[in-house]
């Protein structure tokens, strides 16, 4: 018996972490791209907040985001590649 993998789906953080942000912002995936901004894509600081929940429950990782201060935080929203990007360093770390 020979396994076929070329069937199987590679599900990739990026792609996880764009689910979670159009799930979040009641967007089509096939919306978001990587340089837009939250704020470009119309998602508000709550529908942020609940993605940022969303995020360390499915990557079992705490994220390092103020709500209150999010430019200080260490953790940048400021687009959505910047958010797959700390996300991959948690993730990293944990290892």
């Amino acid at each position: 018996m020979s396994l076929n993998f070329e069937k199987v789906p590679v599900v990739t953080i990026k792609d996880k972490v764009v689910k979670i942000i159009a799930e979040q912002g009641m967007l089509n995936v096939n919306d978001i791209t990587q340089t837009a901004t939250l704020k470009d894509l119309g998602i508000d600081s709550l529908a942020i907040v609940e993605s940022i929940f969303v995020i360390e429950e499915e990557f079992n990782i705490n994220v390092p985001f103020n709500a209150n201060c999010p430019e200080e935080s260490n953790f940048d929203v400021s687009s959505v590649s910047s958010i797959i990007k700390s996300v991959e360093k948690l993730v990293a770390e944990q290892v």
